[in-house]
C-alpha cells in the first residue's frame, strides 16, 4: 500500500460530509422525479412521478390542485435546484478523486450499491462488507492497497436481524430493486430448493449480491430480514463485524454514502474467517490474510488505539475467538512480521 496525498484525503473527508449532508437533509427535492398534473372531468389533479431504482416509472397521486399544493410544488422546484447544485459538487469531487488515484469501485457494482442506497438499504442499517468494503476502508485511511486483494464482482451486503432505532421510511424490497437495474439479476437457489434465496447473480457473469446477516446459535437456514423483503445466510462471528459501523463513500460514477465496518473490526474479523476456511478455500484464506494486513499495517502506524479497542471487544467473548487469532498470526507473520509481533504481544497479555 501507499499513502494517498494529503490534498486527496481531504477531498474525500469532504465529499462523505456532503454526501452525509444531502442524506440528512434529503426532503421531496431530492426525489428522482417531478410532479405532473391530469385534468379528469374537468377537475385539475396532481400526481408525482419518479422513478424506482433501475428505471421503473411510478406516479402517485397527491390530490386535488388547490393553492396549498400549489405551494408544495413551488417549494419542490426550489428545493430541486438546490439539489442539482449539490449533486453537481458531488461530482466535481468525484472528478476529482478518480483523477487524483483514489480507490474507486468498478462501473457495474457501483450502480448496484447506488440503486440500493437511493432505495435506503444504509439509512436502514444495511452494511457493506467483504472486498468492497475494504476498498473503501483504504480512502477512509488515506491509502491505496496494492496487489490482489481488491479483485471481486461480489456485493456483499449485510445486516441485524433487527434495528435498535427505529427509521422513518417503509421496508426496502431489496429483490425488487436488482430486478428493476434491469441487469439481469437473478435468486441464486440453495441447498435447499425450500428455501428462500440469499444471493442474486447476472447469468452468465461474476456480478452477485449476498445478503448476510449473524448466526444465533447453530443456524444455518436462511433468516428472513422483513426490512429488506428479502432472506440473509446467517454467519457466524458476523455480529462482531457489524458492531460501530463507519460511514464511507464508495467513489463509482458518482458518491454513494454507504455503511462499513469499523478497520480494525473489519481486519481482525479477516484473521478469525481465515482459519475457518476449508482446505479447497486456499485462494480466499489468503485474501482474507492479506486485506487484514494491510489494515493492520496502517493502523498499528496510524491508529494502534483502535486495534485495542477492538482487541478488547473481542476478547470478551471467549477463548475460542481468541484462539483463532492466535492461529492466524504465522499466516500473518509471513506477509507482515512486524505487525504480526505487535498483535501477537497484544493477543499474549
Amino acid at each position: 500500500m501507499h499513502r494517498q496525498p494529503i490534498e486527496l484525503q481531504t477531498l474525500y473527508a469532504e465529499l462523505v460530509e456532503q454526501l452525509a449532508a444531502l442524506e440528512a437533509q434529503r426532503a421531496i427535492g431530492h426525489l428522482p422525479g417531478s410532479f405532473v398534473t391530469k385534468t379528469i372531468k374537468g377537475q385539475s389533479y396532481y400526481y408525482f412521478q419518479h422513478l424506482e431504482p433501475g428505471g421503473a416509472k411510478r406516479q402517485l397521486y397527491i390530490g386535488r390542485r388547490d393553492a396549498v399544493l400549489d405551494a408544495v410544488v413551488a417549494k419542490f422546484t426550489q428545493a430541486r435546484a438546490d439539489s442539482a447544485s449539490d449533486a453537481e459538487s458531488v461530482r466535481r469531487l468525484v472528478t476529482l478523486l478518480r483523477a487524483g488515484g483514489a480507490l474507486t469501485t468498478d462501473a457495474a457494482s457501483a450502480r448496484v450499491l447506488e440503486a440500493l442506497a437511493d432505495a435506503g438499504v444504509f439509512s436502514q442499517g444495511g452494511v457493506l462488507v467483504g472486498t468492497h468494503a475494504f476498498i473503501a476502508l483504504g480512502n477512509v485511511l488515506g491509502v491505496s492497497w496494492q496487489g490482489g486483494a481488491l479483485r471481486t464482482q461480489d456485493v456483499d451486503l449485510a445486516a441485524q436481524l433487527r434495528l435498535d432505532v427505529a427509521v422513518s421510511s417503509g421496508p426496502t424490497d431489496v429483490p425488487g430493486v436488482l430486478e428493476n437495474l434491469m441487469m439481469g439479476f437473478l435468486p441464486v437457489p440453495g441447498l435447499d430448493p425450500t428455501s428462500p434465496s440469499t444471493s442474486f447473480k447476472v447469468r452468465g457473469q461474476g456480478l452477485r449480491v449476498d445478503l448476510l446477516t449473524p448466526a444465533h446459535g447453530d443456524e444455518s437456514a436462511p433468516v428472513s430480514i422483513p426490512r429488506l423483503k428479502a432472506a440473509a445466510q446467517p454467519l457466524k462471528f458476523l455480529d462482531y463485524l457489524l458492531e460501530s459501523p463507519v460511514r464511507a463513500a464508495a467513489v463509482g460514477g458518482g458518491g454513494i454514502l454507504i455503511n462499513v465496518p469499523d478497520p480494525a473490526r473489519f481486519a481482525l474479523h479477516k484473521l478469525i474467517v481465515s482459519t475457518e476456511r476449508s482446505a479447497t478455500a486456499a485462494a480466499k484464506r489468503e485474501k482474507d490474510i492479506t486485506q487484514a494486513a494491510q489494515l493492520l499495517d496502517v493502523l498499528a502506524e496510524d491508529r494502534l488505539g483502535d486495534i485495542e479497542v477492538a482487541w478488547a471487544a473481542l476478547a470478551e467473548r471467549g477463548p475460542g475467538w481468541r484462539k483463532r487469532v492466535e492461529r492466524s498470526l504465522p499466516a500473518l507473520e509471513r506477509l507482515k512480521p512486524d505487525v504480526a509481533r505487535r498483535l501477537e504481544a497484544l493477543v499474549t497479555r
